[in-house]
């Protein structure tokens, strides 16, 4: 090469090297960037509507669960979809299909037994895996085991048959019976219940154990559950000199309705007043009309529920239930542990593996779920399926009856806090 061609090149290599130093770019080495999976989730319940205070509830709880693991399970990112039942049958399927449409790949919660009842159809159709329903009608038992192949994906309630947990109310109360805590003057009984699938199913479990006990069903009042005028069913359970009313209700107002009503008009029964406790400030709604009122509801009884209440008031600034918000809050971590151990077992997460994962091993009960804060034990085999399994160590409500705002525990012995109480 000539003198004159080395020193081109070398120039040339200079400029090079120069405008690299001065910000010109070699082309870089690209970094893969993650793909961000997005899973969507529905969660159903009552957002508005009769029954609203309980929907804010489930989504409050829900919404904390999923912050504790910074919505993420894996490598997805979850999108919580809310599906407003409005307490409507006929508005939850619209709004769960309109979820489907949305994309969700699983719902999880859910309240009201009548739109459990129709929901199952919706997911079966769409096979979207449905998780932890407290819709707890019988109704859903008897059409899951009619068709349990299709109906499946609707087969993990969250809350046992209403039949399964009503019998404790009639164990405390024969047993305060014949221990001489209380001496009814009849065993004279009334129903006064919601006129839904829920409330018959409770109703007719109460009945059928009263009848048992020897107790007489005198007369039996149904009303909507967004109902606040019980003048009628007052005044038939006086006339029929009925010594214990029991029921449930889901709407907001309607047992701190019938409570205040009974009070004024000096009605002396014992009440059984099935899901009052739900309503996390319930005193605020009955004051003293709850006194000496039955009732079945866990407590904050461990040090972590007592934390998770703490949090949850301090938060929302209102008091949380251990039945609808601490069960919320269970089930939605039961959830959260079942689909991270979809993830690495089948490697995705999806409407199929999830579906997947719940038939071969929550179903069969080799997957339970043991660090929740309101049951000992959540566990599921195919003798209970689509119940919880029910009873000491597991899904199990004591009985309890208010009195001043505060409420002990009268059912089981082992629990028991007070006797209890007739009103002087």
């Amino acid at each position: 090469m000539s003198r004159m061609k080395q020193c081109i090149a070398t120039l040339s290599l200079f400029v090079l090297l120069l405008a690299g130093c001065n910000g010109a770019p070699a082309t870089p080495t690209p970094t893969p960037t993650p793909e961000v999976k997005i899973f969507k989730l529905g969660v159903l319940g009552p957002f508005s509507g009769p029954s609203q205070a309980t929907g804010i509830q489930v989504k409050r709880a829900a919404i904390m669960a999923f912050e504790e693991v910074d919505y993420k399970l894996g490598e997805y990112e979850v999108e919580l979809v809310w599906i407003d039942s409005q307490s409507d049958p006929e508005v939850a399927i619209q709004a769960y299909e309109q979820a489907i449409e949305d994309g969700i790949q699983a719902g999880i919660l859910n309240w009201h037994s009548n739109v459990a009842v129709s929901m199952m159809e919706v997911t079966a159709e769409h096979q979207i895996p449905h998780f932890f329903t407290m819709g707890a009608t019988e109704l859903v038992n008897q059409k899951f085991q009619a068709n349990p192949d299709r109906l499946d994906y609707w087969n993990f309630k969250a809350w046992p048959a209403g039949y399964k947990l009503t019998v404790n109310y009639v164990e405390a109360i024969e047993e305060a019976i014949a221990q001489g805590a209380w001496e009814p003057a009849t065993k004279r009984a009334g129903i006064c219940s919601e006129d839904t699938d829920w409330g018959h199913s409770i109703a007719n479990g109460l009945k059928v154990q009263l009848r048992e006990a020897g107790w007489e069903i005198a007369a039996e009042h149904y009303l909507a559950l967004d109902a606040t005028d019980f003048t009628e069913a007052v005044e038939s359970f006086e006339a029929q000199e009925v010594v214990l009313v029991g029921g449930t209700a889901t709407g907001d107002e309607f047992f701190p309705s019938f409570l205040e009503q009974a009070e004024a008009a000096n009605f002396e029964a014992m009440i059984i007043a099935d899901g009052l406790g739900w309503l996390g400030n319930w005193y605020e709604w009955t004051e003293d009309a709850s006194d000496y009122v039955m009732d079945q509801s866990p407590l904050w009884v461990t040090e972590q529920a007592r934390a998770f209440a703490e949090a949850y008031e301090a938060r929302w600034e209102s008091k949380a239930s251990p039945s609808i918000s601490g069960l919320s809050y269970d089930y939605t971590h039961f959830f959260i542990q079942i689909a991270q151990q979809t993830l690495e077992t089948y490697g995705e997460l999806n409407r199929e593996t999830l579906h997947r994962f719940g038939q071969e091993y929550v179903q069969t009960g080799e997957v339970v779920y043991t660090d929740g804060m309101i049951m000992e034990t959540y566990k599921y085999t195919p003798e209970s399926v689509p119940d919880p399994v029910v009873g000491a160590g597991y899904y199990l409500f004591p009985v309890v009856q208010y009195l001043n705002g505060e409420s002990n525990i009268i059912w089981p012995e082992a629990w028991k806090e007070a006797d209890l109480q007739v009103e002087p």
